[in-house]
């Protein structure tokens, strides 16, 4: 097969595997489109770099030894937001083949400030404020609405590449289902 015939199967492989997001959630009831990639169960969980509350570059996403689960929250300052990272971290200590990490817009200092205060110390706060390469990649970006440009409330497993578990929680005042996670990890 000639080269630019792979080339265009290839683009045609990644279009289908990384076609835009058709996903809403509500936030107070009223519907807000999500911008950026659908993932799915099964797809293979896209890689990102984000920028972790001591200012370290953190990858997510594809291959690693450990279960990944990612937290996509609104902001780690709000109720719902720290009451995940609270149980998250709590839930960690326990579980030493998974790395946890905490995903917003939030500065990096917000994140260092948070841990500080919480004793967040079993798990990752990372921010995407740099290129929003996280909430384009997995669909998580609000489009619209009063928080446009932020994340929606999210979960994702992955294990060995592959996106596990997904958990679009669909209104963004509410936590996600503890249960099922934990289940899923």
């Amino acid at each position: 097969m000639k080269l630019s015939a792979l080339l265009v199967l290839g683009l045609l492989t990644m279009t289908t595997l990384n076609a835009a997001t058709t996903e809403s959630v509500t936030l107070g009831g009223t519907k807000v489109k999500l911008v950026g990639n659908m993932v799915s169960v099964g797809d293979s969980a896209p890689i990102v770099t984000l920028i972790t509350s001591d200012l370290k570059e953190l990858i997510v996403g594809g291959k690693t030894e450990k279960t990944q689960v990612l937290i996509v929250v609104p902001s780690i300052d709000t109720p719902i937001c720290d009451m995940e990272a609270r149980t998250f971290n709590t839930k960690a200590a326990e579980m030493p083949n998974v790395a946890i990490t905490v995903i917003s817009m939030d500065l990096p200092f917000a994140g260092t400030r948070y841990c500080a205060a919480h004793g967040i110390d079993n798990i990752t706060v990372a921010s995407d404020f740099q290129t929003k390469a996280f909430g384009k990649a997995y669909g998580t970006l609000m489009g619209e609405g009063l928080l446009q440009g932020i994340e929606a409330r999210a979960v994702f497993i992955i294990k060995n590449e592959k996106v596990t578990y997904k958990q679009l929680v669909p209104e963004i005042k509410q936590a996600p289902d503890y249960e099922a996670i934990l289940k899923a990890i």
